[in-house]
């Protein structure tokens, strides 16, 4: 049960993966969460190295959507300027967003990774649907209400995966 959480891989940023690491695990397609993932949860637009990264992954042929709990004005005010497709209200960590997703891209699950800042939402819902998770560290330091509380259950959980060396992992903090 508790592998559900553990992501398959984690890093500090969204920028640390690359279109060539993900064509080299012939990932062809990122389901990517929206806040503190992207960008910090109350900042309104892409930065121009978000906006950069994003050009890089379609550049190579790596399709990107971005699947959000939050609601559709957040979520489209941030993709729609970009051309990037979204689900909002995704209800993560339950599957049907994840299949939609996959099934828009045109894309096996093989193919896909999901990517994001939380262990309940993200990963869970990665793991439980069958795909290749990624951890990033959140891109800020405050979080909205509902987060606030997953983050402390998920400190016990990070807890338990550290002492049994399943996951060495670094905090905001620790940069």
């Amino acid at each position: 049960m508790l592998k559900l959480f553990l992501p398959g891989e984690f890093v500090k940023n969204i920028f640390e993966i690359t279109p060539q690491k993900l064509k080299e695990q012939n990932i062809k397609g990122v389901i990517t969460d929206l806040d503190n993932t992207l960008v910090e949860w109350d900042r309104p637009n892409a930065t121009p190295k978000l906006i950069k990264w994003f050009a890089e992954m379609k550049e190579h042929g790596i399709k990107v959507t971005i699947v959000s709990n939050n609601n559709e004005k957040r979520v489209s005010s941030f993709s729609q300027p970009l051309k990037i497709p979204f689900i909002y209200k995704a209800r993560k960590p339950m599957g049907k967003a994840f299949r939609r997703a996959v099934k828009n891209m045109g894309l096996k699950k093989e193919e896909v990774v999901v990517i994001g800042d939380q262990l309940l939402t993200d990963v869970l819902g990665g793991n439980r649907n069958g795909f290749q998770t990624i951890l990033v560290v959140p891109v800020a330091a405050t979080d909205g209400v509902v987060t606030r509380f997953n983050r402390q259950v998920e400190r016990r959980i990070m807890q338990v995966f550290k002492r049994k060396g399943m996951l060495q992992w670094e905090d905001r903090d620790n940069e």
